[in-house]
């Protein structure tokens, strides 16, 4: 994995003593030396500059001569060999492969999702050789794998929305795997039951702001009824009537009587 450190190792008896030994990585089908050992004089030479610095300070030698290479990076993947003075033909050759570090794989909902099916997706970051993969219980269910290096690697999965089985999604190299597991009832049952809630709360709401518009309208026009048929005031004409003369002279005065009738 990287940022682990690795041992090429070799079997330095099969070396002659006067020899020296020369490790090179293959790149470009070009040899790149990367570290001398003159077993003469035991004395190693590290060529950790080569390759515009790719093996700086990462590059040790043991005294076996197996060459340690320390924290471990994705570019050191590759073919390396160790060969000797007196011989052109690689005494050993390795062929290392350094995995990147495996991100969580992330379950997302994905749309559009129909009224019977929930589509989801899961996806990884940065990754290379690797396949992602989703699990229905313990048995595979869809994989895709990736053999270059990748930004961005997702696998959709469209389930119903009351599907009680279990489901997983995996991403895995030959060395390491990590593992999100579905949670159906977060991501899909709840949002299957919000829907027709707020269609439900919108149509009761916009049946009470008619019921409420009506009933005022009722209490406006009935007002306006009673306005119009207020009280009124009738006045009957008026009649005046005369007494007969009596005997004083007060009594003789005609009296005057005024008479109003009012009704409501």
């Amino acid at each position: 994995m990287e940022g682990e450190s690795v041992t090429l190792n070799t079997d330095v008896n099969t070396i002659k003593k006067d020899d020296q030994i020369r490790w090179s990585f293959i790149h470009n089908n070009n040899k790149i030396l990367i570290a001398l050992i003159n077993r003469q004089n035991n004395i190693s030479t590290l060529h950790d500059d080569a390759l515009d610095g790719r093996f700086r300070d990462r590059l040790k030698l043991d005294q076996t001569g197996s060459l340690i290479i320390t924290n471990t990076r994705t570019t050191d993947s590759g073919l390396y060999t160790i060969t000797g003075t007196s011989t052109e033909k690689p005494l050993d050759t390795f062929n290392l492969t350094v995995y990147a570090r495996l991100s969580i794989p992330v379950i997302s909902r994905d749309s559009p999702s129909s009224q019977q099916n929930c589509s989801l997706l899961c996806s990884v970051l940065n990754v290379s050789r690797v396949t992602l993969s989703w699990y229905k219980g313990n048995s595979l269910f869809s994989s895709i794998s990736e053999s270059d290096f990748s930004i961005s690697l997702s696998l959709p999965l469209e389930v119903e929305y009351q599907d009680n089985n279990s489901y997983s999604c995996v991403v895995n190299n030959p060395i390491r795997n990590q593992t999100t597991h579905l949670d159906i009832s977060q991501l899909c049952h709840t949002y299957s039951v919000s829907v027709p809630l707020i269609v439900l709360v919108s149509a009761a709401a916009g049946f009470l702001l008619i019921v409420a518009a009506v009933r005022i309208f009722c209490i406006c026009r009935k007002t306006d009824q009673e306005v119009q048929s207020g009280e009124e005031i009738t006045y009957a004409d008026p009649t005046f009537f005369k007494r007969k003369a009596h005997k004083s002279s007060v009594q003789e005065q005609e009296d005057v009587v005024y008479a109003g009738v009012a009704r409501h």
